[in-house]
């Protein structure tokens, strides 16, 4: 069922209120619409509403939501609202709007509904129908004609037939070698004073930050509390962006703009023996966290250097309190430096060993 009126209202609404922040924007319409809140989520019996953030249309490629949630309010118009610096914009994003499902979703299936969709899987036109508010009331009658069960097998035919645009990486014989090689340089690194060196200074860097992380673990949005944590540690204490980031926080105003790069590791660091990469992992303790070294490529560049260490993770969140736990995370005292380097080479180093000879022998 479609609601011309109650659309229209929060669509003008929307429209109205280009410009602001998109934290405020959603506690707006939450609270003038009278919505109620599922995550992410903001829904009554008319609709529901996703809020993105962007700075442009074109550069519109943020996690929107998971298929199985969109399941959920597939019956009722799902707008997604995208906030860019200067105006917002709208699309129906039902099921029958998207193209594909891009993210997390090798195992997608009809019997297994996997994966979430971004916003670059929206289509912008549909059997010749610009997704536009003025045709929402058109593309979700479209859609109704299908449902989620009649566009399940299309999404999933689509995202299986998914092509890399990327070459595949490959190693020679040498490279292959210190690949092979690189669980044993880390199980080396561990037991040297370089390891000692390296966790006390993350540790540190956390300390020195940590009221501005706990501050940031309240931040919803992800993908944007990872990148400001991240920035937070890995940051130099003079750093311009980094002032004004804790500034931010501690005054609960605007962020400033953070850029952090997406290559594997967060945070470098050479020795005179060792190149170090850190990944440094912030997660909430419920909530599923992506595997370590999911890219396959970018691990297996950092490894094929004779000198070169990837730290698994460093540095969780957990219940946006102000606790901070690692893998390799080192306090002054020796029995917990012993117990972590045996949980370490025990565990994470031996099951590296096995994968990376498997991933090895299929180069």
């Amino acid at each position: 069922m479609y609601n011309e009126n109650e659309i229209s209202r929060v669509v003008k609404f929307l429209e109205q209120n280009h410009g602001i922040d998109k934290d405020v924007l959603k506690t707006k319409t939450m609270n003038t619409f009278n919505l109620t809140r599922d995550r992410s989520v903001y829904y009554c019996n008319n609709y529901a509403i996703r809020f993105s953030k962007a700075e442009s249309i074109s550069k519109f490629s943020n996690c929107v939501l998971s298929l199985s949630n969109l399941k959920k309010y597939d019956d009722k118009p799902f707008i997604v609202c995208l906030v860019l610096p200067n105006e917002n914009h709208l699309f129906l994003a039902n099921s029958s709007c998207l193209k594909k499902i891009s993210h997390s979703s090798q195992e997608l299936r009809v019997n297994n509904i996997r994966g979430t969709f971004l916003g670059s899987d929206i289509m912008r036109d549909i059997d010749g129908i610009g997704n536009t508010p003025e045709n929402f009331k058109d593309l979700f009658l479209f859609h109704e004609q299908f449902g989620f069960d009649g566009n399940l097998v299309r999404l999933v035919e689509s995202t299986n037939n998914i092509v890399s645009i990327k070459t595949k990486k490959l190693f020679n014989k040498n490279q292959r070698e210190c690949i092979l090689d690189s669980p044993y340089r880390a199980e080396i690194f561990i037991k040297s004073p370089y390891f000692i060196q390296l966790n006390k200074d993350l540790y540190e860097r956390v300390c020195r930050v940590k009221n501005e992380i706990a501050i940031a673990a309240l931040i919803d949005n992800v993908n944007l509390r990872g990148r400001v944590i991240e920035y937070l540690i890995t940051a130099e204490s003079d750093d311009e962006i980094k002032k004004e980031t804790m500034k931010a926080l501690q005054e609960k105003t605007n962020l400033p703009k953070i850029f952090t790069s997406d290559k594997l590791g967060d945070y470098s660091r050479n020795f005179q023996e060792y190149i170090t990469e850190t990944d440094i992992k912030t997660k909430v303790l419920f909530l599923d966290a992506n595997p370590k070294a999911y890219n396959i490529d970018k691990i297996l560049t950092i490894l094929q250097n004779k000198s070169n260490l990837w730290d698994t993770e460093w540095g969780k969140n957990y219940n946006n309190k102000d606790v901070f736990y690692s893998d390799l995370m080192l306090s002054s005292e020796k029995e917990n430096y012993d117990f972590v380097k045996n949980k370490t080479t025990n565990n994470i180093l031996l099951e590296q060993l096995n994968n990376f000879k498997i991933m090895a022998q299929e180069l």
